[in-house]
């Protein structure tokens, strides 16, 4: 004390003890390790999931065409919004789509490859297509032609996946499933009212599909003149023409003859209206050019109608089959054919091409008749036929007008067989007839190619099917 007042000192801060200290150093560590463990962890994330994404199986991604400006290129921003308008104004790909509506698929990238190829001249669409692949179907087709051949056998569905394993679910075009699983399963429990749509394309399987239909359907629940019902309503006069036929009386007549299939073989599929019937659909592709070849042997050669032996000025004749797949379902206006070459045309082309892929994919069963030995399994989950043996049964409508002795009455090749009992384009035709008749039907061999591909994707991959499982056993089965 000095002069009599105390000496107010700053309190000192009390000393840590030895274990206060070592517990605070013991927190900072652990925290700094924490840190360390975290970023280690997700790098470690991070190069796992690039190991892993190159390793899955499957065709590889889907490319960009090398002669063809890539989804960005082409597509310029007034182009996007046209196409997508297209597809808005029309209800595509809309509320009725399944719940994986969500899913990141590959079908949007598919698209915008088939309509950048339908915008280009037709000669250098088909160049494009023959050099680049972009479906990878080509490539499939012409390894399984050489293996059926060498084995003398169809493939088993493991074999099958060996050439063209399930692709990622960004790369299938299959994805979003824009299919009514609903629909399906009602046909399959035999709902009252409930139907087959069969979109019949003349010369592409459609009288097989029928012979399915027949042998698994009850005879009172068929139409009695090849799966189309109104031949019965027209008064025996037309048969197949289901687009003059509103969606009522369908429905109406449908029901009370009891028939449980309607073919539509001789007008477009009614994009507006025709998948609010209650109704399964069902349609079959075949080569383009094949299929016209075929139709004019069956018609023109065989005597089924037509007095024309000459295929080029049957061909200019018969306008109404220039890229008939791509008019079925985009069911386009009058004068579409106009719009098939010229830079001119391009919107229009791609307008009817974006249509007529999104109809398509929604429709349950999409069949290739170069395949149909290997459709067993869609056939039998999703339509719930099981005799399907008329998958392998090479069928002729009116057979005994010109009866064919080909040696092809059955197919136990597969698409080897199809090819032994078919033309071949190449050497029926003459170098500037095949040039023509290819690039009138360029659209077509776009659209049958998506068609092949959705075909494939649903054959290879057991997940993701709309709800439908497809059997990984064989195919034979």
């Amino acid at each position: 004390m000095k002069n009599g007042r105390r000496r107010n000192r700053p309190e000192r801060r009390p000393k840590l003890s030895s274990a206060s200290r070592n517990s605070t150093a013991l927190e900072t560590i652990f925290l700094i390790g924490l840190v360390i463990a975290v970023f280690i962890a997700f790098w470690l994330y991070q190069l796992v999931s690039i190991l892993m994404s190159s390793s899955v199986s499957g065709p590889g991604p889907a490319i960009s065409l090398p002669d063809v400006p890539s989804p960005g290129g082409l597509l310029q921003q007034g182009q996007v919004a046209k196409s997508q308008a297209v597809i808005s104004a029309g209800g595509l790909r809309g509320g009725v789509a399944s719940p994986l509506s969500n899913n990141n698929g590959g079908f949007e990238h598919y698209l915008d490859i088939s309509l950048e190829l339908a915008s280009l001249e037709p000669s250098e669409a088909l160049a494009s297509m023959e050099k680049n692949d972009p479906f990878q179907t080509n490539y499939f087709d012409t390894v399984l032609l050489e293996r059926e051949t060498s084995l003398k056998r169809t493939l088993t569905i493991e074999e099958i996946k060996e050439i063209f394993p399930c692709p990622r679910i960004e790369e299938r075009i299959t994805l979003p499933d824009a299919r009514v699983e609903q629909k399906a399963k009602d046909f399959r429990d035999g709902k009252h009212g409930t139907f087959l749509f069969f979109q019949h394309l003349r010369k592409a399987g459609g009288t097989n599909f029928c012979r399915l239909a027949e042998k698994n359907l009850p005879k009172e629940a068929q139409p009695h003149y090849y799966c189309m019902p109104d031949m019965g309503w027209s008064g025996n006069k037309d048969a197949g023409y289901l687009h003059s036929w509103s969606n009522e009386e369908i429905i109406t007549r449908m029901a009370k003859q009891g028939f449980r299939i309607a073919g539509n073989e001789w007008e477009n599929f009614a994009v507006s209206r025709h998948f609010d019937l209650p109704a399964v659909f069902a349609t079959s592709f075949r080569k383009p050019l094949d299929r016209a070849l075929s139709q004019f042997r069956f018609e023109c050669i065989e005597d089924r109608g037509c007095q024309i032996k000459d295929v080029h000025k049957w061909w200019d004749r018969r306008g109404d089959l220039w890229n008939v797949y791509t008019k079925t379902f985009a069911d386009p206006p009058v004068g579409a054919r106009n719009h098939f070459k010229g830079s001119e045309h391009s919107k229009q082309r791609r307008e009817m091409m974006a249509t007529a892929i999104d109809t398509l994919s929604k429709f349950h069963v999409v069949l290739s008749m170069e395949w149909l030995a290997y459709a067993a399994p869609q056939v039998k989950s999703i339509l719930g036929f099981n005799d399907v043996s008329a998958l392998t049964t090479r069928v002729r409508p009116h057979i005994t007008q010109a009866k064919r002795d080909d040696g092809q009455e059955h197919n136990n090749l597969g698409s080897a067989s199809i090819k032994k009992a078919s033309w071949d384009p190449k050497e029926y035709l003459d170098a500037a007839q095949y040039k023509k008749m290819s690039e009138d039907l360029a659209l077509d061999e776009i659209l049958t190619e998506v068609a092949r591909r959705m075909f494939l994707e649903r054959l290879v991959c057991e997940d993701l099917g709309g709800g439908v499982p497809i059997s990984n056993s064989n195919i034979h089965n």
